[in-house]
């Protein structure tokens, strides 16, 4: 025990300090809380579809969720059911087996639901446009209300994208 003990006082720490909050992402997020309590009242749920994507998409939306950002401080919260959803955000170009479920997923979220396509896959069909097995753009399959570009687009994109939306929804 004293070895380790040992070893580990002459190693030190290795791991790095946590930087403090970005600022912008703070900032972009106390705005998101105010348009969502306005627009929803207390709360934003979001339900979450891949179409097909390669995950980048997915990697970036998972930092926005992490102890770092932590989107959750500001009413947004990410559901497991398109029953409880209020948007959904679909990334990936919309496969040909991934078309029914999206559709099924789309019929499923109660009105007054909103969609974001996440990713230049997802805006325009990006490197796999319409195929054989691939649809293309999410707003092919389904009613888009708003798009976020980019490759993937940075969490800090995903907010702005998101607070766009809301500031064009009726208040309650």
């Amino acid at each position: 025990m004293f070895s380790v003990l040992g070893r580990i006082f002459k190693t030190g720490c290795l791991t790095e300090k946590l930087p403090l909050h970005d600022q912008d992402v703070v900032q972009l997020g106390e705005v998101c809380r105010k348009e969502i309590a306005r627009v929803f009242g207390s709360s934003m749920a979001i339900r979450m579809v891949d179409a097909g994507s390669c995950n980048g998409c997915e990697l970036e939306m998972h930092a926005l969720n992490n102890s770092f950002h932590d989107i959750e401080r500001f009413g947004i919260h990410f559901v497991a059911s398109p029953r409880h959803a209020d948007l959904l955000l679909v990334t990936g170009p919309v496969s040909r087996h991934m078309q029914a479920a999206l559709k099924g997923t789309y019929d499923a979220t109660p009105e007054p639901k909103l969609v974001i396509a996440m990713g230049d896959c997802a805006v325009d069909g990006g490197e796999f446009g319409i195929s054989y097995a691939s649809c293309g753009a999410v707003a092919g399959v389904i009613p888009v209300d708003a798009v976020i570009p980019g490759c993937p687009p940075t969490p800090l994109q995903l907010l702005q994208g998101i607070l766009e939306l809301l500031g064009r929804c009726p208040g309650r």
